[in-house]
Formats: structure tokens, C-alpha cells, sequence
């Protein structure tokens, strides 16, 4: 029995591979390189295709041996997909049934999807439940509802048994240092704060100073990678056991402005960070926060890494130690 974890070269995907063979679970990644690293996939075996190729996804479904597949391959930057919507539309959705049409051929019925808060848009109530209106004020979260929408009805028609796991902020590093986030160009806050903290950069972009919130930059709820790749285990092991399709937020429940995360990156790396104001991106909501009940209650769920110093210390160790920032 085999896993197979598209985009699994990924960040989340990378880190989420890691923890599915702490577990025992033998692994396939699957990664196309584009903006995965090869690098990172180092647990299981590796393919490299893209899920557009349906011919070389057939041959690795034809094995025989694929119970459930992880699904992480998907374009995730809010701003280029506002700009670049086509992209997004051709590769987090139509890649997705491409991926799905494999699966139900060859009769594998456990799907998870890494999903996101953007299919909520801006809240109504905070923090944000799963039962929340699903209302995406973007392109990329508008492709996830219509993944999430498609399993639906999967599940309804073919037995597609799935969980759809919606992030908030993804952020922090591996503790063993093997792990981090290595993104080309980085838009995600703490990488980009921590690498003008290592003087790769004169400042950082606070891209929207004029928000409705305690200092006009944007909320988020920070939750740590290796708290994300935990829970994929636990939605994968839920699966197995022949359980329902369910939906879950992932998050902390905990927000903390965009300013506020700059100077807690000041107090962890002791170094001066300056910052810039700029115009706001199109398509960010003022605040994003998860109500995470569902996931502690229902998948046993308990992210450790609730301190936001904890979060960015991760990270900025994996850097130090020659991730990213020294140009890996």
C-alpha cells in the first residue's frame, strides 16, 4: 500500500511527506519541479511528471498499489492570481479532475485536498468556522471551492471519500533543519521579514497600512508547517479507517498584525528590520482568523506551536543554518 503526495517537493507538501514516513507510511512523491525542490523530496520515492501528463499519471496508478492520495500540487499566490487567473484556473482545477479522472479509474477512493481560508473571503464572523459563507474575493480561493465543490459531488455520485483541509497561514520551519520554506519570488510574510533581518534586503513591503485593524495592517492566523503536516497524517489515518469525507480548519485561533509579526521577528533575531509602507494587494481581507474545534475534536488535532516567537525562531534557525536566505 501506497501514499501518493502530489507536490510533495513543496513546502507543506515536503514537510507532510517527512511525517508520513516518521509514521511508516511508504510514499510516492510526485512533483513536476516547478516550484517544488528536489532537494525536498527525500522520503519515499520520487517521480517527477506533471499532473497535466495523463499518460505518465496512468503508469504510476497502474502500479496497483496507490490507496490515497495527498494532493498539495497547486499555484498558491493570491496576487498572481489575480493578475494571472487563466494559470490558476488550468492548474488548481483542471489539473485537480485530470489528477481525480486517474484516481477513479483505477479505483482509489481516499483523497485529501490542501485547501485554504481564501474560500472563505472577508469574514462575516470571527473567527471563522467551517460552516462560514464561502464567498473568495480571488482567484486562488475561488479555485479551491471549486475542488472542494467538484469532491462533493464526487463523493455523492462515485464513493470519492475526501477531507479538505483549509489552511491559514502556513508558516515556520522542520525543527530538525531539513525542512523550510523556499519559495521563488517569496511573498509569505516571515520569510520575507526574516531574510531583510539577515541584510538580503533593505526592508520589507507592508503592502495596506490603512486596514480597520489595531494598527491598520492585516490580521493573520500563523500555523505552524509541522502542526499542518500532523494533521494531513491524522485526516489520512481517518480515511483509512473508513470514515466520512469531512472538511477542517487548520489554524491557531490566534491573529497578530502584520507589524506585530515584524516586531516579533525583531525580538527573536535581535536584528533591526526596516519596513515600507505600500498600496494594499488586491484581494487580501483585513482578517483571517480560524475557529479550530472541529479539527481538535474530531481528528484529535493538537498543534504545539501555538507562540508566535516558536513559529518565526523555526524558521529563522533553518535559514541561519543555510536554507534560503544563504541562497540554497
Amino acid at each position: 500500500m501506497k501514499i501518493l503526495v502530489t507536490g510533495g517537493a513543496g513546502y507543506v507538501g515536503s514537510h507532510t511527506v517527512k511525517e508520513l514516513g516518521l509514521r511508516g507510511f511508504d510514499i510516492i512523491v510526485y512533483d513536476n519541479l516547478t516550484r517544488g525542490h528536489r532537494w525536498a523530496a527525500r522520503w519515499g520515492e520520487f517521480i517527477e511528471g506533471d499532473l497535466a501528463d495523463e499518460k505518465r499519471l496512468g503508469a504510476v496508478f497502474s502500479r496497483g498499489e496507490i490507496a490515497a492520495v495527498l494532493h498539495f500540487a497547486a499555484f498558491a499566490y493570491v496576487g498572481e492570481s489575480v493578475e494571472h487567473p487563466r494559470r490558476y484556473y488550468e492548474n488548481n482545477v483542471a489539473n485537480s479532475i485530470v489528477l481525480l479522472r486517474a484516481m477513479l479509474e483505477h479505483d482509489v477512493k481516499h483523497f485529501i485536498l490542501s485547501s485554504t481560508c481564501a474560500v472563505y473571503g472577508n469574514p462575516q464572523k470571527l473567527p471563522m468556522t467551517e460552516e462560514h459563507l464561502r464567498a473568495p474575493v480571488n482567484p486562488y480561493g475561488m479555485t479551491k471551492l471549486m475542488v472542494e465543490t467538484i469532491l462533493r459531488d464526487y463523493d455523492d455520485a462515485y464513493g470519492l471519500k475526501h477531507v479538505s483541509l483549509r489552511y491559514f497561514n502556513a508558516a515556520g520551519a522542520d525543527a530538525d533543519g531539513e525542512l523550510g520554506e523556499d519559495h521563488e519570488p517569496e511573498t509569505h510574510l516571515i520569510p520575507r521579514v526574516l531574510r531583510v533581518a539577515a541584510g538580503l534586503e533593505k526592508q520589507v513591503e507592508i503592502f495596506g497600512t490603512d486596514y480597520p485593524t489595531k494598527d491598520g495592517t492585516c490580521v493573520r492566523d500563523y500555523v505552524h508547517v509541522t502542526d499542518l503536516a500532523a494533521a494531513h497524517a491524522l485526516a489520512l489515518e481517518w480515511l483509512l479507517q473508513g470514515k466520512p469525507s469531512e472538511t477542517f480548519n487548520l489554524g491557531t485561533g490566534e491573529g497578530y498584525t502584520v507589524m506585530e509579526v515584524v516586531e516579533h521577528a525583531r525580538r527573536v533575531t535581535a536584528r533591526a528590520i526596516p519596513t515600507l509602507p505600500c498600496p494594499r494587494r488586491a484581494g487580501d481581507p483585513a482578517v483571517l482568523t480560524a475557529a479550530n474545534d472541529k479539527a481538535v475534536k474530531v481528528l484529535g488535532w493538537t498543534p504545539p506551536f501555538r507562540d508566535l516567537d516558536a513559529i518565526i525562531a523555526s524558521a529563522w534557525r533553518w535559514h541561519q543554518r543555510g536554507g534560503r536566505l544563504e541562497g540554497r
